[in-house]
């Protein structure tokens, strides 16, 4: 049988090495412990949008859509490399078009996405964001399913739909109205 080999460090320095070791341990665990999956404030989803210039894009959503600034961080060149707003109870975050990085709609010839936004006046917040600089892609009108609803680009390519609900429908009457809607004469132009 081999005779074990003794460690170089005494047993009492070993002893105080893991009581020193073992409330930093405790700490750790309990701050893992704390951290949530989902970032306070965020919901599961959160729209992370590219633009063109970060800091006009940042600018534009305050007047536009009365977005709150959460965080802002700079690249160091000055431009927008990440922002999270709060438009009403939701979070997006931005960031400036870098390269070898995400594209903007603008530089992609248009986006596919529709950001949708429930609002309590869909009027005075579609005029608000036309005024400080948003296009009108679908004006704003009751529609078929409950919602008084228009679509807007926003400077930056991205498109933003303006909703306020206005009614509650069964499917039923929801797809009354549908085939309503589709079967009538289409104005020309």
């Amino acid at each position: 049988m081999a005779k074990r080999r003794s460690s170089p460090l005494s047993k009492k320095t070993v002893a105080r090495a893991a009581k020193k070791a073992a409330p930093r341990k405790a700490k750790t665990a309990a701050r893992r412990i704390r951290v949530q999956a989902v970032p306070s404030g965020f919901h599961t989803l959160t729209a992370h949008l590219t633009v063109g210039d970060g800091n006009q894009a940042v600018d534009f959503y305050k007047r536009a859509f009365g977005a709150k600034e959460v965080a802002r961080m700079p690249a160091p060149d000055g431009s927008l490399m990440h922002a999270e707003l709060k438009i009403g109870n939701s979070m997006i975050m931005l960031a400036g078009e870098m390269p070898g990085g995400s594209k903007s709609p603008k530089s992609l010839g248009g986006s596919p996405v529709t950001l949708n936004l429930y609002v309590s006046d869909a009027d005075d917040f579609f005029m608000r964001a036309v005024q400080a600089g948003a296009r009108v892609t679908m004006p704003l009108a009751n529609q078929f399913w409950g919602d008084r609803y228009g679509q807007l680009e926003d400077p930056f390519g991205h498109i933003w739909a303006v909703a306020t609900h206005i009614e509650n429908l069964t499917p039923q009457e929801m797809m009354k109205r549908a085939q309503a809607a589709f079967s009538a004469p289409r104005p020309q132009g």
